[in-house]
């Protein structure tokens, strides 16, 4: 189950690396983790200035915390709209009923997950930084996505989440994280128990296409 799968491609990981939610409590070893985490920092920062850092939870009693606090943030923004959502089963492009339940699911359960991996991006606050790219993330999401992809290659799922960020003061001091720097992500790892390597559903592509300028279609 944690083998790497060489046969993978690239493309074929691209297509194939839902969020996974449902993760077994199975640990994750150290080189896989780093291996990861070496994939990851080979993606994109503006002016390569790389000013991120990554923070490998295992220590059971600050997951046990941080999830606290996550939990703050999934009752205050989804869970008084369940009823409504798995009454509507929105279709799969939207929040459906499946993945609500799934979500809520790691709202319960986060703390199980064997690694977390939590983003950070330093000097978040300095202007300059933004005008240079770093601005809501740009320069650390793709090395996120890196991660994540790379986790694939290991068959280990992951999800990217951010509710704990309601008690973001909070985490960072539980955490020591500079006082410039914010966390962007926390990336739950672990090998899942549920559902499969699918393609995500998303919009087609002609409906977000143009060409050339906005709402502009191919010429035929």
């Amino acid at each position: 189950m944690n083998n790497e799968d060489s046969s993978l491609t690239l493309l074929q990981g691209l297509h194939s690396t839902p969020a996974r939610r449902y993760l077994s409590e199975d640990p994750i070893p150290n080189e896989i983790i780093l291996n990861i985490l070496d994939a990851a920092i080979r993606g994109p920062s503006g002016g390569n200035r790389q000013t991120w850092g990554w923070i490998i939870v295992k220590d059971q009693l600050i997951k046990n915390q941080i999830a606290e606090w996550y939990r703050e943030g999934w009752k205050k923004l989804y869970a008084p709209r369940k009823g409504e959502i798995l009454e509507a089963n929105a279709p799969a492009t939207k929040f459906s009923s499946k993945n609500f339940l799934s979500a809520e699911h790691l709202a319960n359960h986060l703390q199980d997950a064997p690694v977390w991996i939590i983003a950070v991006l330093r000097n978040t606050s300095d202007s300059d930084t933004k005008i240079a790219g770093i601005r809501e993330g740009a320069s650390i999401y793709g090395a996120i996505q890196n991660l994540m992809l790379a986790a694939r290659a290991y068959n280990i799922g992951s999800t990217l989440t951010t509710l704990y960020t309601v008690q973001e003061d909070k985490v960072k001091e539980l955490l020591n994280i500079p006082e410039d720097a914010s966390t962007m992500g926390l990336i739950p790892l672990g090998y899942p128990i549920r559902g499969r390597w699918s393609q995500p559903k998303r919009q087609e592509l002609e409906e977000v296409t143009y060409w050339d300028s906005w709402g502009a279609t191919k010429n035929k």
